[in-house]
């Protein structure tokens, strides 16, 4: 006899941004389809994947929020991280296979030289176990089979790299870079310039842009939330816009600007300074802004400010237009 369907529970078209702790085990799209079916949202998506062996922030847009996602893509990463001086293994990581061991003869203050030439531009050549893509199929692939395929370095830049700790062979460091940055290969690297080899033991991602840890929320702490509490941990679309200057417009220049029409920042209205960042009809700028409207401080979307001209570049839909 045939089973009864279940019925099927209607999804919410939900706007908004969830900073997750994901945790260690855990892939990013796991932990999106997860999210995504405790809010009961639409439409979901993260802001770039973190390994199953990292933990930590891991972004995840809903709804209108999914049109900005790109720009945590392009966004600065922090990760605090462990190595382990002394080994080398097939993957840079503890899931690997031991190909060297050395002695460790060095100490902090070697360390603490070595990291300093890792600092600013530097190249990296991406390692084999990675997701990007030769003759359409990953590289972890060819890894898996055994085989070795030439890959051209890449030029990331490490903004900020500081010791945290060092109980040797183990030593902990923080690091702010540029998106492509691989943690792994830069802790091999910085093991073969101590001239010892390295893997990395622990990675955990602290920071994506201007979004940071301190209000991220665990999948289990989600779990056993009621769905109002759940609800309470979204933070607004424009979340993930923070570092964007601020230009607001009057009514009918807000109406317009949703009907996706070009604006000329001489004819803007001026609008009264709500913020340090905010931006004015000034001809000389030259940026991306996000915009409100001024009455209600709706977010209507961003827009780039170049030329003398205010030029929509991604609306917020759900944005009601006055009249």
């Amino acid at each position: 006899m045939k089973q009864p369907q279940r019925p099927r529970v209607p999804r919410r078209a939900l706007d908004g941004v969830l900073l997750l702790d994901k945790g260690l085990g855990l892939s990013s799209n796991d932990a999106l389809v997860r999210a995504k079916r405790l809010f009961l949202a639409q439409k979901a998506g993260h802001t770039g994947t973190l390994d199953p062996l990292a933990s930590g922030l891991l972004p995840l847009c809903f709804g209108e929020a999914t049109k900005f996602s790109q720009d945590l893509l392009e966004a600065d990463k922090t990760y605090e991280a462990t190595m382990r001086l002394g080994i080398r293994t097939t993957t840079g990581d503890a899931e690997g296979e031991v190909l060297e061991t050395h002695p460790v003869d060095v100490g902090v203050p070697e360390v603490e030289a070595a990291l300093a030439r890792f600092r600013g531009p530097i190249s990296q050549v991406p390692p084999m176990y990675s997701a990007l893509k030769r003759d359409g199929k990953p590289l972890y692939e060819y890894a898996r089979a055994g085989q070795v395929v030439e890959r051209a370095a890449r030029e990331v830049t490490i903004h900020a790299l500081e010791l945290l700790g060092a109980a040797l062979p183990d030593v902990t460091f923080r690091v702010t870079c540029s998106k492509g940055t691989y943690v792994r290969t830069l802790a091999e690297d910085i093991g073969s310039a101590l001239g010892c080899g390295a893997h990395l033991v622990a990675l955990r991602r602290t920071g994506v842009g201007a979004l940071t840890l301190e209000h991220a929320v665990t999948l289990e702490a989600l779990d056993a939330m009621d769905s109002a509490a759940r609800d309470t941990c979204l933070r607004p679309v424009d979340a993930l816009l923070s570092t964007f200057p601020v230009m607001r417009l009057g009514a009918v220049e807000a109406k317009r600007f949703l009907q996706g029409q070009r604006l000329r920042l001489a004819d803007l209205p001026p609008v009264p300074v709500r913020s340090e960042h905010q931006a004015g009809p000034d001809e000389s700028i030259d940026t991306r802004v996000r915009v409100y409207r001024d009455e209600d401080g709706a977010l209507l979307g961003v827009a780039r400010a170049e030329n003398g001209v205010l030029a929509p570049e991604r609306l917020v839909v759900t944005a009601p237009v006055s009249a």
